[in-house]
């Protein structure tokens, strides 16, 4: 970024300034804190915050800051009578009040191409990922010295971000050249090709702190989703951490809906591989035999486009387990096979997709091995910490295997990663089975109450309910839930629960078959 004001000129990726072309020297923490005050001119910049900025923490005197004040303002024309262009708030700290015009001069296709590109996949094929741009975060406010938590909660983010492997994350040193005025987001589409912008406000007063985050589409400047967070700013680092983990899965979940969004504005002839993948994804949560049968199709679809597109594959993984796991083909042995060679298929293609490992064990699951599929979930969780549905579908796996308290700590922190999750009946489902196993059975009949009544909720989750009321000995419940997962399933019994819930503890199995068989189920 070049920063041009009263004649100078800035630049930050040369590291140089200049008058008329002429290179004037300065030391590297003048020039430092001629940068800081320049890209933060719509605020006060602390004496504190400078500190930290220049000096990295260091303990320094004043008369350093005064010095280097001096000299920033030596470099530029202006003195401490005059204050032109860098004002002095006394006991506060400064502040740059020149007018400046930022300008990204042209590069040589540098993140623009990278984010627009398509992006060689590990099996050689070709898929085009979407691309974000996270940027530095606006300060508001005397940060004083949490001046850093703007640059850094972002930073933070990128580093988190670049877990997810179908998202093209645009790195630090491109995406945080746009500061204040410079990121509107036709700039950063233009000259970065990001699909997405995360952008956010840090406002610090007093004691406490308010971040507010947005994720823009650039295409249409539509504004995906924004949260807003609140914090003691005692607690900055706790909070840090918090905000990171919620916007990650926040775009986890988010993206891809929008993704899908845009894909069903395409005409179906200009669908390319990305595109009907998202649309299979979409479908594929519906947990039903039509939205199944839709999700398969856009997978398929987006295979014969790309043969090596791993979580295409994953996908096609998923679909079949749902057919088995549902009940939803007369062929169950065939569905289980599908299942397990997609999922090998997508781990050749990719085996460091969290998705990709998370089917293989749902797979594993599916094939009567519980114990099989624990490490391919922890693996997935290993590959992305904050993958919610990982830490779902490993709760599920501990808790049937006997080890409710494990499960429980493994959906209560999927529950936090994703509240709006499209499988959270599922999760509050496996809340109730960890109190299953546990015997106690007037938790478990509040969870799966829940999980129940959450729109979409398949007939098994209800099952789950008429047990875990019969359990709390809740005839009328029981038989309320049992009811109406009869009527939406004929035929679901004993045997289906079972086949789908495979309860390795023998007390818990004993316990929920009594149950069933006295709701004549």
């Amino acid at each position: 970024m070049i920063h041009v004001f009263a004649g100078y000129q800035l630049d930050t990726e040369k590291c140089e300034l200049r008058s008329s072309d002429a290179l004037i020297p300065v030391e590297p923490q003048v020039f430092a804190l001629l940068r800081l005050l320049i890209e933060n001119r719509e605020r006060l910049v602390g004496k504190d915050e400078i500190v930290e900025r220049i000096w990295k923490g260091r303990i320094v005197s004043d008369a350093a800051i005064a010095s280097r004040v001096k000299s920033a303002r030596r470099a530029i024309g202006d003195d401490g009578g005059a204050q032109r262009m860098i004002r002095t708030l006394h006991r506060l700290g400064f502040r740059f009040v020149g007018e400046v015009k930022s300008i990204n001069p042209a590069k040589p296709a540098f993140a623009r191409a990278a984010a627009e590109k398509e992006i060689d996949a590990p099996g050689g094929g070709e898929i085009a990922r979407p691309s974000i741009a996270v940027l530095p975060f606006t300060l508001v406010g005397v940060a004083g010295s949490h001046g850093e938590i703007s640059d850094s909660l972002p930073h933070d983010l990128i580093v988190e971000l670049s877990r997810l492997r179908w998202l093209f994350v645009i790195a630090r040193g491109s995406s945080f050249q746009f500061r204040g005025t410079d990121a509107k987001f036709d700039r950063v589409k233009a000259v970065l090709g990001a699909r997405y912008c995360l952008s956010g406000v840090v406002e610090i007063d007093n004691a406490s702190m308010i971040v507010r985050v947005e994720l823009c589409d650039t295409d249409d400047g539509g504004i995906v989703w924004s949260e807003t967070f609140r914090a003691d700013i005692a607690a900055v680092h706790e909070i840090r951490a918090e905000i990171v983990h919620s916007v990650v899965n926040a775009l986890e979940l988010r993206i891809p809906l929008n993704e899908a969004r845009r894909a069903r504005l395409r005409s179906p002839e200009n669908l390319d591989a990305w595109s009907a993948y998202h649309l299979g994804l979409n479908q594929m949560y519906r947990f039903c035999g039509d939205g199944n049968a839709r999700a398969q199709a856009f997978f398929e679809r987006a295979i014969a486009m790309e043969p090596t597109f791993a979580r295409a594959h994953a996908g096609l993984s998923f679909t079949h387990f749902e057919s088995a796991f549902l009940n939803l083909t007369d062929d169950l042995a065939e569905a289980t096979k599908l299942a397990r060679q997609y999922a090998e298929q997508s781990l050749e293609h990719d085996p460091f997709d969290p998705f990709c490992n998370l089917v293989m064990g749902r797979a594993s699951w599916l094939g009567g091995d519980l114990e099989a599929s624990v490490p391919w979930l922890d693996r997935a969780v290993e590959l992305n910490p904050n993958y919610a549905q990982g830490k779902y579908s490993r709760a599920w796996a501990v808790t049937l295997l006997g080890r409710g308290v494990e499960g429980q700590a493994d959906v209560d922190a999927a529950l936090e990663l994703s509240p709006l999750d499209p499988l959270l009946y599922g999760m509050l489902g496996v809340r109730a089975f960890s109190h299953m196993v546990l015997d106690q059975p007037a938790q478990s009949a509040r969870w799966a109450d829940r999980a129940a009544r959450v729109p979409r909720a398949h007939p098994l989750i209800e099952m789950i309910a008429a047990v875990a009321h019969g359990l709390n000995a809740d005839e009328e419940r029981a038989n309320f839930w049992a009811r109406s997962a009869r009527n939406r399933r004929s035929g679901l019994g004993a045997a289906e629960f079972f086949r789908a819930f495979p309860f390795r503890d023998p007390s818990a199995r004993e316990r929920i078959a009594e149950t069933l068989a006295r709701l004549k189920v």
